[in-house]
């Protein structure tokens, strides 16, 4: 059975989903509110949130113990090409994150493999070259009872996910600024022949001058 997909996002009044400060605090509160089982970075998104890296310690080679009741939820992050390769650890350490599960093809570097292994870092192969998210998002919900996954991404693999058909809701905080011509749009890979309709199902004024705008996929 499939978990539920919520993709979640903060983007400028034009679309833009770089260009401006995002109101981090806002943007975290509302997505642990969903409280979902899984959370799914992005390979691109969660290297480029790294700005020092520290060295491995000991510990960051043992998988976090954790209660049977932890509610934390995971992070997920597709990776079959191994760009986080020496920088896992960094995301192990987060308090926020019960621990971290790569997604990997056939096509995965071996030697990728072995630097998780020798981690303890879970790993689920999906796909022949690419991967397959259908068949992970099937995985992620029977070995870990993942009944909602939330994305914390950018425009690539939402567009991916929702061109297959995997996203549930659409969660988007719209920011009260214009970026312009240097800004990157949300949708811009997103490849729909026949459009998406959507019903919207909340909206909220935020006292920071943003909107809050939920659509269910139909």
């Amino acid at each position: 059975m499939l978990p539920k997909v919520i993709m979640h996002n903060e983007i400028s009044l034009d679309g833009s989903i770089k260009g401006f400060d995002i109101d981090i605090g806002t943007y975290y509160r509302i997505a642990i509110g969903y409280e979902p089982d899984v959370i799914l970075v992005g390979s691109i998104t969660a290297k480029s949130a790294i700005n020092k890296v520290s060295p491995e310690k000991k510990a960051d080679f043992k998988k976090p113990e954790t209660l049977k009741d932890d509610k934390r939820p995971y992070w997920v992050i597709p990776d079959s090409s191994g760009i986080l390769k020496g920088l896992l650890h960094m995301f192990r350490r987060f308090d926020y994150s019960r621990d971290v599960i790569i997604l990997a093809s056939e096509k995965t570097p071996t030697s990728y493999l072995k630097y998780l292994d020798e981690r303890e870092y879970d790993y689920i192969v999906a796909g022949k070259e690419y991967i397959d998210y259908e068949k992970a998002l099937k995985i992620l919900s029977k070995r870990y009872n993942s009944k909602k996954v939330l994305t914390d991404s950018g425009g690539i693999l939402n567009s991916i996910l929702i061109e297959l058909g995997l996203v549930s809701e659409i969660s988007i905080i719209i920011s009260p600024v214009l970026v312009g011509m240097r800004g990157t749009g949300l949708f811009r890979s997103l490849g729909l022949t026949s459009g998406l309709k959507l019903k919207l199902v909340q909206n909220k004024v935020l006292g920071n001058g943003c909107l809050m705008l939920v659509y269910k996929v139909l």
